[in-house]
């Protein structure tokens, strides 16, 4: 049996490189199509869908966090554009921009207002929408490793043994994301859901990745790293849609903020209060005489 293995990996990897497409939690898929107003196009049928939308959402990545600058390793770029087309094609949100964009948007409007622009422009104030929610990406890094068919022990680092491979080997690739989703007005989160995706690949002759081109949005659709960061975050999405079907609000007593229910020895909230608290004596259940 390893040797028939053996066998259709090399076969395989006399083309180059080959291997498995990514899986949700087992399942192959990557974001395809396009996105238009609520109508979707070729959009991945593991893709959760809504029958109507939740609400406006924007989506903003932590530049500052190491994962972001680790995905110019992959030469990978801002994994934004295909996260607002996966949730436009759902249906679940309605996407307003808040990046780079939005520059532009307000140049607009700064055109208007120095009078450049044509008459009947329409770029007056109270227009844009406010977004309801925040989702942001994170990307966690794995470090798992996995038994070749060669006989090589390789270690994952992002999304796969990135060094290349041992001739005639096989290995996994992981990926595991997560998606939190705030409240806009009253900054507290209504959703947090963790992805992952796994594919194998088989490689021969030199390094995995060494051989494409990479450079731009292309390269999530294009590169083995790509496809699996994606389906990664894809499986985070269909995990966020299915617990806000199922959303229920929480409550703390006395109503968000206004200290909680957890009262510390001389603090001023309700809770703490009841801290050190002289009980109320108890009723003693006798009646008193009464004064003639």
């Amino acid at each position: 049996m390893k040797a028939k293995l053996f066998a259709a990996a090399a076969a395989l990897a006399l083309t180059g490189c080959a291997g498995t497409q990514p899986t949700l939690g087992g399942g192959s898929t990557i974001a395809t199509g396009s996105a238009g107003g609520a109508t979707a196009s070729n959009a991945s049928t593991q893709l959760e869908k809504c029958d109507k939308p939740l609400g406006t959402l924007s989506v903003v990545e932590d530049r500052s966090m190491p994962w972001y600058q680790q995905l110019s390793q992959y030469k990978l770029g801002s994994t934004t554009p295909v996260l607002r087309m996966m949730i436009q094609q759902s249906n679940c949100f309605v996407v307003v921009e808040r990046g780079a964009a939005m520059d532009h948007m307000m140049g607009e409007r700064a055109l208007e207002a120095s009078g450049e622009m044509r008459n009947n422009s329409n770029f007056g104030k109270g227009q844009i929408a406010a977004a309801d929610y925040t989702m942001s990406p994170t990307i966690t890094f794995s470090q798992k490793g996995t038994q070749g068919m060669g006989g090589a022990l390789g270690g994952l680092g992002l999304i796969g043994s990135v060094a290349g491979f041992v001739a005639g080997s096989m290995k996994a690739n992981e990926a595991s994301t997560m998606l939190l989703m705030v409240d806009n007005r009253s900054g507290v989160q209504l959703a947090a859901a963790e992805g992952s995706a796994k594919n194998f690949d088989f490689g021969m002759f030199g390094g995995l990745f060494g051989g494409g081109g990479f450079g731009g949005a292309g390269g999530y659709s294009n590169t083995p790293e790509g496809k699996i960061l994606i389906a990664s975050f894809m499986d985070s999405y269909n995990n966020v849609v299915r617990a806000v079907r199922n959303y229920k609000a929480q409550e703390v007593a006395g109503g968000l903020g206004t200290g909680g229910a957890l009262g510390v020895q001389g603090g001023s909230t309700a809770a703490s209060q009841q801290v050190g608290a002289t009980p109320a004596p108890a009723a003693s259940g006798k009646k008193g005489s009464k004064k003639k």
